[in-house]
């Protein structure tokens, strides 16, 4: 591993790993789109044989990957759910796995409606008590999945903890990292055996690729992961690891001033009287907060709010000018989105009942427009949205 600070690998791993083009010495890797590679020999074949296997500029990503999240081993795939898919797939006919009633509605989908399939059983629980996450722990828990912050409330997990109850029961963890990335929280290094990203969002950072990467620094755990690559086939392309390449180099300083926006805004929101409550685990009254603070370096970019009841909902929304009213987040754009209709619309509206996703209940990811005209935004569209006579 490099001892470089991650700010420096962000730029440079794929030199360091002896990336550079050598014949010209470009800085950018080539994108090598070829889909199969001439062999000289009959029995011995070389690094690359088919790019579903492996393909060089794919390679770089998970290179990357694994360098930032000091594993020892990283696979990128066609998107965030295709690497959260693949890694399920880790599991047998006859498992259960224990995971956090507050996950990505994708996930919950996968879980609830396609894992079954297979056989394995699962258990949604408040992984903010860890009394509950441990009663529910049995005898074929094979995995514990994790999502912290969680989306779209942002609820903390306490992931020393929940490694610890998977080591007593011989149980796997997994972790979603999008929301923090690497540059705030390094899940590997307090015991997670497998992270995961949906890259499309801040590793990449531009709305312009779909992407995700797992990683894991256990020997057998990265065969088996790469089994599964292989055979599954959900390969991120040439271009999009060319791409994902690109939008890595610039995470620090993106991630850097949108988080720092974020605190902001939180805490203006906080106090406006038009908003009834604010999720951001930078606040100091936000659940977890002492939690987070031991396991991340930052509260992050994304942030989530309930309007209140006197907000029209529909009349905000089109008031905002600024933002983009759309699915995702971890853009240089800030993103608006509606966790109820968007990123949980998978979910019954019960369970998002049960969860505290209400039709009141909005996400922003801030991007890296100037604070103050966000914050000007937030206002005008606050104070034209009140109901008449309220």
């Amino acid at each position: 591993m490099s001892k470089h600070q991650l700010e420096t690998k962000l730029i440079h791993t794929g030199v360091e790993q002896g990336y550079q083009e050598r014949k010209t010495g470009a800085v950018n890797p080539p994108i090598y789109v070829s889909s199969t590679y001439h062999q000289d020999e009959l029995h011995n074949f070389g690094p690359f044989d088919y790019s579903r296997s492996g393909n060089p500029t794919r390679e770089i990503v998970e290179k990357t990957i694994a360098e930032l999240e000091n594993g020892i081993a990283g696979f990128a795939f066609s998107s965030g759910m295709a690497a959260i898919s693949s890694a399920f797939l880790l599991l047998q006919a006859g498992d259960h796995v224990v995971v956090t009633k507050d996950v990505y509605g994708g996930t919950f989908r996968f879980v609830s409606q396609l894992l079954t399939q297979f056989s394995v059983d699962y258990t949604f629980v408040d992984m903010t008590n860890n009394e509950e996450i441990e009663q529910a722990i049995r005898p074929d828990t094979k995995l514990i999945y994790m999502e912290t912050p969680a989306n779209p409330l942002l609820q903390v997990t306490d992931i020393r903890k929940v490694v610890e109850l998977a080591k007593q029961n011989n149980a796997l963890t997994f972790l979603d990292n999008t929301f923090m990335t690497p540059l705030y929280q390094n899940p590997l290094d307090l015991g997670v055996d497998v992270v995961l990203h949906s890259a499309t969002k801040f590793l990449s950072g531009h709305s312009d690729i779909i992407a995700g990467l797992a990683v894991t620094n256990d020997e057998e755990l990265a065969g088996r992961l790469k089994f599964v690559q292989n055979t599954f086939g959900a390969i991120l392309g040439a271009h999009d690891s060319y791409t994902l390449i690109q939008g890595m180099k610039t995470l620090e300083t993106r991630l850097t001033k949108s988080s720092q926006s974020a605190d902001k805004i939180a805490h203006f929101l906080d106090t406006h009287q038009a908003v009834e409550k604010v999720y951001y685990p930078g606040l100091k009254d936000h659940p977890g907060y002492e939690i987070h603070q031991s396991q991340a370096s930052s509260g992050g970019a994304v942030l989530s709010f309930l309007l209140d009841e006197k907000i029209d909902a529909h009349k905000f929304v089109e008031s905002m000018k600024i933002p983009v009213f759309a699915v995702s987040l971890g853009a240089v754009e800030s993103i608006l989105s509606h966790p109820a209709t968007m990123s949980h619309a998978a979910m019954p509206a019960a369970e998002r009942k049960e969860r505290g996703i209400e039709d009141r209940l909005f996400r922003l990811s801030v991007g890296i427009e100037n604070v103050d005209d966000l914050l000007d935004d937030l206002t005008q569209a606050l104070e034209q949205s009140v109901v008449v006579g309220n």
